[in-house]
């Protein structure tokens, strides 16, 4: 199984201090917090892409370049890559090359996003985004495959003998994660390629996020990519570590109070009860964290989030301290009576692997 972080770049002003951070200050944040994630076990780094304050992570690829070259081992992806507004052409030759640069050690998470201004903003239609998603994909998958498309369809100009370049390393795609929150077309769209699933998990009742990969199990047995259990899943979660629960909680709470997708709506007691976010010791964190597999059962990918709502650095590093201890732990608890048919993570190693046993 599969541990990491993931980040969505907000510039958020710390609301114990009052400073803000620039841009550039945010921007090499994120670099030192992926080579931290490295340096304390974890597997994997993603990162958001935004085009609009408060966020920075408008060019995912040219991050996830840089920390290619100054990473050894760290899985390096994306919370969200928006295939709804991103030509699918450029997505294909941006990854590719990433792919290259890595050595493999990189795959993506296709999402809509949640900004909905983003879509006239580069042409498109917020009303057309399920069927934006879907047509989208349906290039992208073979652009990858492909050595020569020829593609007609509703929302970019017809392709004749194309070639995308540079080709997938290997002749090996990169894996694809199909995240969403609450739209079940995706769960279907993730199913039918036998990709990914990713439910973010972090704003949301276990019930719904049961219902939501329960639709993708199902519905990727139903296409013949193997039985329900051997779906390939991922979730996020949302921490706040210490070795004291009540230090924890009061450390925390004025984040969670002045952040802007929390202020002003559910305390953090209750918002800690009816979602995921699990502010505590490392043990509580680990309880909670083992209790996902209850609802959703065995799965690949386990992100959290941990430098979001103004957190300084220090703090988020240390932070990452706290989880490389967590993770130790459910590795090893995660792997306890996991069924033998159930698969790890894809990896670049693993699907070629795979391709060649094919042949």
């Amino acid at each position: 199984m599969q541990f990491g972080v993931f980040t969505v770049g907000d510039v958020t002003t710390d609301p114990t201090t009052g400073r803000t951070p620039t841009e550039a200050e945010r921007i090499k944040a994120m670099v030192r917090i992926a080579q931290k994630a490295e340096e304390v076990g974890l597997d994997v780094f993603a990162t958001g892409e935004h085009h609009n304050p408060p966020f920075v992570p408008s060019s995912p690829t040219t991050m996830l370049g840089y920390l290619a070259a100054s990473t050894e081992r760290l899985v390096l992806s994306t919370s969200t890559t928006l295939i709804t507004t991103n030509d699918p052409v450029k997505i294909a030759e941006d990854f590719a090359m990433l792919q290259h640069l890595a050595d493999g050690r990189a795959d993506l998470m296709l999402g809509r996003g949640n900004t909905p201004p983003v879509y006239p903003w580069f042409g498109q239609d917020i009303r057309q985004g399920i069927p934006l998603a879907i047509e989208n994909y349906a290039l992208l998958h073979r652009l990858w495959r492909e050595d020569v498309v020829d593609w007609e369809g509703r929302f970019r100009t017809p392709l004749q003998g194309f070639t995308s370049t540079p080709r997938p390393l290997d002749g090996v795609p990169p894996f694809v994660w199909h995240g969403s929150i609450r739209s079940p077309e995706i769960a279907e769209q993730a199913a039918y390629y036998g990709d990914g699933f990713f439910h973010n998990h972090i704003f949301w009742p276990a019930e719904h996020t049961r219902r939501m990969i329960e639709v993708y199990r199902r519905r990727f047995e139903h296409h013949g990519h193997g039985r329900a259990d051997q779906a390939i899943v991922g979730l996020g979660g949302q921490v706040f570590i210490r070795p004291n629960s009540q230090d924890a909680v009061r450390e925390f709470r004025p984040y969670f109070d002045h952040a802007p997708v929390y202020g002003g709506g559910p305390s953090l007691e209750d918002f800690s009860t009816q979602t995921p976010l699990t502010v505590g010791s490392p043990q509580q964190v680990i309880d909670r964290t083992l209790g996902f597999r209850d609802y959703v059962g065995d799965y690949q990918r386990q992100l959290f989030l941990v430098d979001h709502a103004g957190l300084p650095l220090k703090t988020v590093l240390e932070q990452l301290d706290h989880l490389g201890e967590v993770v130790a732990v459910l590795r090893a608890e995660f792997a306890k009576d996991r069924p033998a048919h159930v698969p790890d993570a894809p990896t670049h190693a693993s699907l070629r692997a795979a391709r060649e046993a094919a042949r």
